[in-house]
């Protein structure tokens, strides 16, 4: 009917949180590609789902940043890294919980391929305008994370080289 065996999978366990059914996306999951599609499953950022997933036949996991339309970002950052970095080579895009361009950003620093948005953007006050912030902010995450971002540290370290240059250090201690 579409021209192609990709299927976007939900399967939900619950009306309120809409929350994925992980047993039951699994198990379709399963069933799916054994027909021949490929399967592009939401689900939340477990990595236990998410291997299992991979398992079932997934060519791309695409984890919720928070509740589908909550517009609460990313709310479970290290397991979000922790999927990126046990899947490197698995298309990873979030699915749910953007709600502003920064959080699209942080996606794509993280090194995820994509973000799946559509209540931020629908529900703006000026749809067009919020539909090219968050297309800017995707490539500007996109780029910092190619571009290689230095790891956070708890001491400060010079960011200027101080070889060559002539620095007076006092001695406040005798």
């Amino acid at each position: 009917l579409f021209g192609t065996n990709w299927i976007k999978l939900e399967v939900i366990a619950n009306d309120d949180t809409l929350q994925p059914d992980l047993f039951g996306l699994v198990e379709a999951a399963a069933a799916l590609s054994a027909e021949g599609f490929e399967v592009l499953p939401y689900t939340t950022e477990d990595l236990s789902a998410a291997e299992r997933l991979v398992a079932a036949g997934c060519i791309v996991l695409m984890p919720w940043a928070a509740p589908i339309g909550s517009a609460r970002g990313l709310i479970n950052k290290e397991a979000l890294r922790t999927l990126r970095a046990y899947f490197p080579d698995i298309p990873l895009v979030i699915d749910a919980g953007i709600g502003t361009p920064s959080h699209a950003a942080e996606a794509m620093e993280m090194g995820y391929d994509a973000v799946l948005l559509n209540t931020a953007v629908a529900k703006a006050g000026d749809p067009v305008k919020m539909a090219i912030a968050f297309a800017k902010a995707v490539e500007a995450g996109r780029l910092a994370f190619e571009a290689g971002l230095i790891e956070p540290r708890d001491m400060a370290s010079p960011s200027t080289p101080v070889a060559g240059t002539p620095f007076f250090k006092i001695d406040h201690a005798s």
